[in-house]
C-alpha cells in the first residue's frame, strides 16, 4: 500500500513553516490521542501518522530530503518495520503540544525512551522516576562514487559511553539508590518568589537531584556515580546504493548509554561524498565532458566512454557541434531503495590541435576554400547571447 503525503496528512502545502507546520501536528495529536479516542481504534494509527509526518517535515535535512526523493529518501531513517515510536526525536515539541497530560505517554509507548526521556513506575510507590536518554552521536563518512554506486558495508570506530560494569550501570559503589528527600522522588520542585505583582510560583528541576529524582550517597568511583564509562567500539554501517552527500543514515541504539541505566541514543552516520576526477554528479545522473577530435566531430565515428563500472561504445555523428550532449540510459546512480537508475550525459568537448606537423598544415591548407566559401557569420542566437552578457 503506498504511504500517504506527508504534507496531506498534516494539512498544509509544501511551502508551509515550521510554525504552520507545528500549528497543525497540535490539532491532528490533539484530536487522535488515543486516551481521547478510546471507543476509536483507527485513532493510534492517524496518531502515529501523523507524528511520523511531523517527525519529517520539522526537520530540515529530512524535510529537503523528502521533498526531493519522496518516501525513499528518508525510509532509512527509520527501521525495517518503519517509522517506530523510538524514531520521534522531537521531545521538546511533543511535550509543548500536550502540556500537562502527564504519564499518559507510558501506555502507549512503553519503556521506549520516548522523544529522549522514558519514565519507569515503581511497584511499591507508584512514582515514576525520569530515566535519562544517552546522547545522539554524529560521525561524518567520506565515500566515493562506485561506493555510492554499488552500496557498501564500513565498520568505524567511536567513542562511546558504555554501562559502566563495576557498578551495573547503577552508579552506586554498595547498589543502594535512595529517593530525593527534596522532591520526593519527582525530579522538580516549586519554587515561589515575591514580585510586584505578588506571589509567583514556578516548577523547576530539582537542584539536589538534577531531575532524576534518585540520589546516591556512595558513589561508583569507576563511574563516578554516572553509570557509565567512555569505551571505543566498532560499528557495521550498511551504506545502500545511491545516498548523496548530506543524507545520514541512523543507527538506533547504537549511540551513548544513559546515565544510571538510561536508554542509549543514537548514531548519526551523516555522508559526504568525495569529488570524482571524471564525473559530476547531478542528482542521480552523471555527466562527463569527453574530449572529441576534429575529424571525428566532422566525420563521426565511435569512441570508447567511461563509466563506474567499464568502458562502453558510443556513435558520434557527422557533424557534431561543441558542447552535443548524448544520454546513455541506465548507466547513472541508483535511486535508494529502488531498482531504478539515473542515466549518463556525455558532453562532447571538440579539441583543436596544438604543435601541427608540416603534413597536417598542408592538408589544413586544402580544406581552407571551402570553409571560406560558407562564409560564416554570427547569427540572432549569437547577438542575443552577446546582448544578456552585457545587460
Amino acid at each position: 500500500m503506498n504511504k500517504r503525503d506527508y504534507y496531506d496528512i498534516l494539512g498544509v502545502d509544501k511551502n508551509a513553516s515550521k510554525s504552520d507546520i507545528k500549528k497543525a501536528y497540535r490539532k491532528l495529536a490533539l484530536k487522535y490521542h488515543p486516551d481521547k479516542n478510546k471507543d476509536n481504534p483507527e485513532a493510534e494509527e492517524k496518531f502515529k501518522e501523523a507524528s511520523e509526518a511531523y517527525e519529517v517535515l520539522s526537520d530540515d535535512q529530512k524535510r529537503k530530503m523528502y521533498d526531493q526523493y519522496g518516501h525513499s529518501g528518508v525510509d532509512q531513517q527509520f527501521g525495517k518495520g518503519g517509522f517506530q515510536w523510538s524514531d520521534f526525536t522531537h521531545a521538546g515539541d511533543f511535550e509543548d503540544i500536550f502540556g500537562d497530560f502527564g504519564g499518559i505517554f507510558e501506555g502507549l509507548f512503553g519503556n521506549r525512551g520516548f522523544g529522549g526521556f522514558g519514565s519507569r513506575r515503581s511497584g511499591r510507590r507508584g512514582r515514576q522516576e525520569r530515566v535519562e536518554r544517552g546522547e545522539d552521536l554524529k560521525i561524518s563518512l567520506s565515500l566515493s562514487l562506485k561506493e555510492i554506486a554499488n552500496g557498501v558495508t564500513k565498520r568505524i570506530k567511536v567513542n562511546t559511553k558504555v554501562r559502566c560494569e563495576k557498578c551495573n550501570g547503577t552508579g552506586s559503589k554498595d547498589g543502594k539508590i535512595s529517593t530525593c528527600p527534596k522532591c520526593n522522588g519527582s525530579g522538580k520542585v516549586r519554587q515561589v518568589k515575591q514580585s510586584f505583582l505578588g506571589q509567583m510560583s514556578t516548577i523547576t528541576t530539582c537542584p539536589r537531584c538534577h531531575g532524576k529524582g534518585k540520589i546516591i550517597e556512595n558513589k561508583c568511583s569507576f563511574c563516578n556515580g554516572e553509570g557509565r564509562i567512555s569505551k571505543v567500539k566498532t560499528v557495521k554501517v550498511e551504506i545502500p546504493p545511491g545516498v548523496a552527500d548530506g543524507q545520514y543514515l541512523k543507527l538506533n541504539g547504537q549511540g551513548n548509554v544513559g546515565p544510571r541505566k538510561g536508554p542509549s541514543g543514537d548514531i548519526l552516520v551523516f555522508i559526504k561524498e568525495k569529488e570524482h576526477e571524471i564525473f559530476e554528479r547531478k542528482g542521480q545522473n552523471l555527466v562527463c565532458t569527453f574530449p572529441v577530435s576534429v575529424t571525428k566531430a566532422v566525420l563521426g565515428g565511435e569512441i570508447q566512454v567511461p563509466t563506474l563500472s567499464k568502458s562502453v561504445k558510443m556513435k558520434i555523428p557527422p557533424s557534431t557541434q561543441p558542447g552535443k550532449v548524448f544520454r546513455i540510459k541506465g548507466h547513472g546512480l541508483p535511486y535508494v531503495n529502488s531498482s531504478k537508475k539515473g542515466d549518463l550525459y556525455i558532453k562532447a568537448k571538440i579539441v583543436i590541435p596544438k604543435n601541427l606537423s608540416k603534413e597536417e598544415k598542408e592538408l589544413y591548407e586544402k580544406i581552407k576554400p571551402y570553409d571560406e566559401e560558407r562564409d560564416l557569420k554570427p547569427g540572432k542566437s549569437f547577438f542575443e547571447k552577446v546582448k544578456n552578457y552585457f545587460v
